[in-house]
Parts: C-alpha cells; sequence; structure tokens
C-alpha cells in the first residue's frame, strides 16, 4: 500500500504511543489498583516487579525517553508474563496463545520488541533530545 508510505513516521509515532499508554494501564493497575487492581493471587514480585516494569516502561515508551531500551525490557517481561502466566500454569501445558489466553502478552511482547529494534521515531522526547530519530 504505497499510498500510506508517506504517513509511516506518523503512524509509527501513534503506534509507540498508543502501545505504552495500553501497557500503562496493567501498570496503573498493578501498582495503585486502578481499573479492578491485580489479582487477588498475584505474587508481589508479580505487582511490583512486572507492575513497576509496566508503569514505568510504558511511561517511557509513550514519551519517547529512553525508547529502545525500556521496551526491550517491556518485551522481555510481556515474554515471562507469556510462560510463567500461560504456559506454565496450564495442565495440559498448551502452548497456542488463543487457548492459554497470552494474546495480549505476544501482542506486547512483540510490538515492544519492534519498538525496540526501531526507536523512538518522531514525536518523541528521544528526538527532541537528538537522541534517537
Amino acid at each position: 500500500m504505497g499510498f500510506l508510505k508517506p504517513l509511516d513516521g506518523t503512524i509509527y509515532a501513534l503506534a509507540r504511543i498508543l502501545t505504552g499508554l495500553l501497557f500503562l494501564q496493567h501498570g496503573l493497575q498493578k501498582i495503585f489498583g486502578l481499573f479492578g487492581g491485580p489479582p487477588a493471587e498475584a505474587p508481589a514480585f508479580i505487582v511490583y516487579g512486572a507492575g513497576g516494569i509496566e508503569l514505568v516502561g510504558a511511561l517511557l515508551v509513550a514519551i519517547g525517553l529512553f525508547t529502545a531500551p525500556a521496551a526491550f525490557i517491556c518485551s522481555g517481561t510481556m515474554a515471562v508474563a507469556y510462560f510463567l502466566g500461560h504456559v506454565a500454569p496450564n495442565p495440559a501445558n498448551v502452548f497456542l496463545p488463543i487457548l492459554n489466553g497470552g494474546e495480549l502478552s505476544i501482542l506486547f511482547c512483540w510490538m515492544f520488541l519492534l519498538i525496540a529494534v526501531r526507536g523512538s521515531g518522531q514525536w518523541s522526547v528521544d528526538a527532541l533530545r537528538g537522541a534517537d530519530a
């Protein structure tokens, strides 16, 4: 779709910002108890470890500050979340995301990996400070 090529940077920036803001909601849920709070059975390392990464990493990605390292850490967090939260507890050890409910973890994992590779792009603090464009 060549007609969208001129919008590449804008679409990517919006995707980065949206991904960060969507991920931020998970951090707010775990750390501050918003949106129903964390699951009652969630261990502290999930609430504070993953929640802290979700909160801080999401903010950094959304505003585009230290985007690549923040996105890389968020990607790894979601890879761990997929295996610990969706594959490991499944008695049948089902690996397929459609069967174990891990679609969101995989989507976040790969989206953050893309952002880590591509960088912050336009409309970012990194671009303003000349660190990443």
